[in-house]
């Protein structure tokens, strides 16, 4: 772990330490995902995602100690919050979209408190396809704490499951209340690069940070909701991430600015969502929107 930050470096190590205590040989694996698994862990702003694997189902006085040991006020996450999970080994290795943990808690100076007890006690409305996408994630690039690799543990859905979580995710977004007015909308950075991030995912069957994503977007040139029914394999002969790194410095000018659909351009739209992760200004709620029912469009047509 000597290539993470030095205080997330710390706490996950005291956080493998506890979780061990706890559940001992039943602790099977244990896994960075969301930025860090994606190599864009912000200290200050990124939540930290981790997935706990054990050998079989937890009891209801394991998973409370747990909770207990674990919350932000027994073990202070120098992040935004902790988002921890803990799957069964069969539920990990299963590639099934449902939700299937044993317990799931949020918790964190900046992040409300949460304990979810079972997966049949996750209401609905609070959306049910998170788990099956992070999931996904941690199966292309988990970073393994404790365990064999997350290629090994964690299986990928088939391409019909993916494409409907992601049909999911966008549409609970859009659900959601948007602020009144055109002005910058905080949060609205966040629901434009998360987009990104499932078009490119059905376009390339890659997963990548949401700013990468943002970037990948803009090197392609294409319109976006007008290629709907894309097969995840249309792109099976280019090497995921080849547009990554210092290779995405040397877009010309031109591809950069162009737009790649919607009123204004979808290409500084994407821009400006990626500077404001940087301290710049949010985009506002009404093209946010606009952009993600144009990549639901493509997603889900």
């Amino acid at each position: 772990m000597t290539d993470l930050d030095p205080a997330l470096r710390r706490y996950l190590v005291d956080l493998l330490a506890a979780a061990r205590d706890v559940l001992g040989d039943d602790l099977v694996g244990a896994y960075a995902a969301g930025s860090v698994g994606l190599g864009a862990y912000q200290p200050g702003r990124s939540d930290v995602d981790v997935a706990l694997v054990c050998a079989d189902a937890l009891d209801p006085a394991r998973k409370r100690e747990l909770v207990a040991r674990l919350r932000h006020e027994s073990l202070p996450c120098p992040a935004r919050g902790l988002e921890l999970v803990v799957y069964r080994r069969a539920v990990a290795c299963s590639g099934t979209p449902e939700p299937g943990f044993e317990v799931e808690l949020n918790t964190g100076a900046r992040m409300a408190f949460r304990a979810t007890w079972a997966a049949a006690e996750r209401a609905a409305e609070d959306g049910l396809f998170w788990y099956g996408l992070d999931r996904s994630i941690l199966h292309q690039c988990g970073y393994a704490l404790l365990g064999p690799p997350a290629a090994d543990t964690f299986a990928d859905l088939s391409a019909t499951d993916l494409r409907r979580l992601l049909t999911d995710a966008l549409r609970w977004w859009l659900a959601l209340p948007t602020p009144p007015g055109d002005g910058p909308a905080p949060g609205a950075e966040d629901a434009v690069l998360g987009a990104c991030r499932s078009l490119v995912k059905v376009r390339h069957g890659v997963w990548l940070s949401k700013a990468d994503a943002g970037r990948r977007l803009i090197a392609d040139g294409r319109p976006i909701g007008a290629v709907a029914g894309r097969s995840l394999a249309a792109d099976a002969g280019r090497t995921p991430g080849a547009v990554a790194g210092g290779s995405l410095g040397g877009v010309a000018g031109s591809a950069a600015a162009a737009s790649t659909g919607g009123d204004g351009g979808d290409a500084d739209l994407i821009e400006r969502s990626i500077a404001a992760r940087e301290g710049g200004p949010p985009p506002g709620g009404p093209e946010a929107r606009a952009f993600q029912r144009r990549v639901l469009a493509e997603i889900s047509g």
